[in-house]
């Protein structure tokens, strides 16, 4: 391990490097590295070439240190070229410098004691390789370290737009339909829309939650896209209205309750397509329903395009993702998408009991096992079960029930009619047992969409209660 310091912080650093050494780690550290005779620059620069770890130590005084600074910058860039792990080591409340900003720093100002002896004790363990030991500073200086500066809020853009997402593979394509639509007078955005020092990440947020309508270009290689399927779930969340355009392939697995525009003879959109849209338009900015054709039922024409199939196993890899990353409404809409699929009602989008009986109960246990195990048996339909009050043979009224699992306040009071709206009611705490929810957004604009969700809801209770006198879960 490299130890980088300013002249200034000599004292300090060398109780760091003693400390350090206390647990046996293989040490550059110049006061007792470079001998008599030896050549400083050559010596310091194979210690560097050869390090596997680096500290630097960030100070007022290193940032005046010519020395400091160009030892600073090698371990960067041996960092960024060959791995190298660069940890820095903060003195009297100093900001890191920007590339030092990007790695989990440790700030040791006015730190001294048992509290400096647990901070070293990390450094050593992680340097050599070992279990992190208990008591260790972790949360705090992580997230700091992670979390640089408050979030952003996502405020409207100037100009709201319709949204057109597509996966690189089919940038060509996406390219020609955001000209067809701006040259018909629509306003229009993508990423190929983002400016050189733009947020993306925020821009891409911001521009989805206010979007007219999301347009998404269907292929194989949209679908089997990370970035396309976080963008139509931002969307969902959001209540946007969606268009999606299949190029080719299957329909969306997220969109086959959508109507949607076919262009697999590789065209664009047609002058009654750009109609659809030109009212989808006048109807977000007048705060009216949006009013979208419905999906072409089976068998009317020629045949409909086949809809993505995603084996149970990908789904509940999926569900981990989101959850690990704390996207609970992201990993909530996947959920009722799985449900759904396994009771071949994707296009439909929701459940009598009759199609709950064809969802295999050991799904239902694997998606309970997902949700419980992230939220430490907090979320889940095993904690919904455990809140809902028994109510005879046939089960809760769905009002009792939705009022036990926080969906509304009481049996009696309304549940609000946009999925944004409604999952603001988990809280910032997540309230227990809120999830899964089965609400599935592209319901909200039909007349009848509290009267399917809580056909699904009652549904999918039914069978856990058939399940859990089976017993569901093993």
């Amino acid at each position: 391990m490299f130890l980088s310091y300013a002249a200034e912080d000599a004292a300090w650093a060398r109780m760091l490097a003693e400390h350090l050494a206390g647990y046996g780690l293989s040490l550059f550290f110049d006061q007792w590295s470079i001998e008599p005779g030896d050549v400083v620059v050559h010596k310091v620069d194979a210690a560097l070439l050869t390090a596997a770890h680096g500290i630097a130590v960030i100070s007022p005084a290193s940032a005046r240190s010519p020395r400091a600074m160009e030892e600073y910058a090698a371990l960067a860039t041996a960092s960024a070229r060959r791995g190298l792990r660069f940890i820095p080591v903060l003195l009297e409340r100093a900001a890191p410098p920007a590339f030092a900003a990007n790695r989990v720093w440790r700030d040791f100002s006015g730190v001294s004691g048992r509290e400096f002896d647990e901070k070293v004790a990390e450094l050593a363990a992680v340097v050599a390789g070992r279990p992190i030991p208990a008591g260790s500073p972790g949360p705090g200086d992580n997230l700091a370290a992670a979390q640089t500066a408050a979030p952003k809020p996502v405020t409207a853009p100037e100009r709201p737009a319709f949204v057109v997402c597509y996966a690189p593979a089919d940038a060509e394509y996406g390219r020609l339909l955001a000209g067809q639509l701006r040259a018909a007078g629509l306003r229009v955005w993508s990423v190929g829309d983002l400016r050189p020092g733009d947020a993306h990440f925020w821009t891409i947020r911001q521009q989805l939650r206010y979007a007219l309508a999301v347009i998404v270009v269907m292929s194989p290689e949209s679908q089997d896209s990370d970035d396309i399927t976080r963008m139509i779930l931002e969307g969902q969340v959001h209540a946007r209205p969606f268009v999606p355009v299949l190029l080719h392939g299957e329909v969306n697995y997220h969109l086959a309750a959508t109507w949607h525009v076919d262009v697999r003879h590789g065209g664009l959109l047609d002058d009654a397509e750009l109609g659809v849209l030109r009212t989808i338009g006048k109807d977000v900015a007048a705060g009216r329903p949006v009013r979208l054709p419905h999906p072409r039922p089976a068998g009317a024409g020629s045949p409909a395009p086949p809809v993505v199939r995603v084996s149970a196993s990908a789904a509940l890899e999926l569900l981990r993702a989101h959850l690990a990353e704390d996207e609970y409404e992201h990993a909530d809409l996947l959920t009722t998408r799985l449900v759904m699929e396994e009771a071949d009602r994707l296009t439909q989008g929701w459940l009598s009991e009759r199609h709950a009986t064809a969802v295999p109960l050991e799904l239902l246990a694997g998606i309970d096992a997902v949700w419980a195990g992230h939220c430490h048996g907090r979320q889940g339909f095993g904690r919904q079960l455990a809140l809902v009050p028994a109510a005879g043979r046939r089960g809760p009224r769905f009002a009792d029930l939705s009022a036990a699992l926080g969906w509304r306040a009481t049996p009696e009071d309304p549940v609000p009619r946009l999925y944004g709206d409604f999952v603001r009611q988990a809280g910032p705490g997540r309230r227990s047992g809120f999830f899964p929810t089965l609400r599935d957004p592209h319901q909200h604009n039909h007349p009848d969409w509290y009267d399917r969700w809580s056909a699904t809801v009652l549904a999918v209770h039914a069978r856990l209660r058939e399940g859990k006198a089976a017993p569901w879960r093993s």
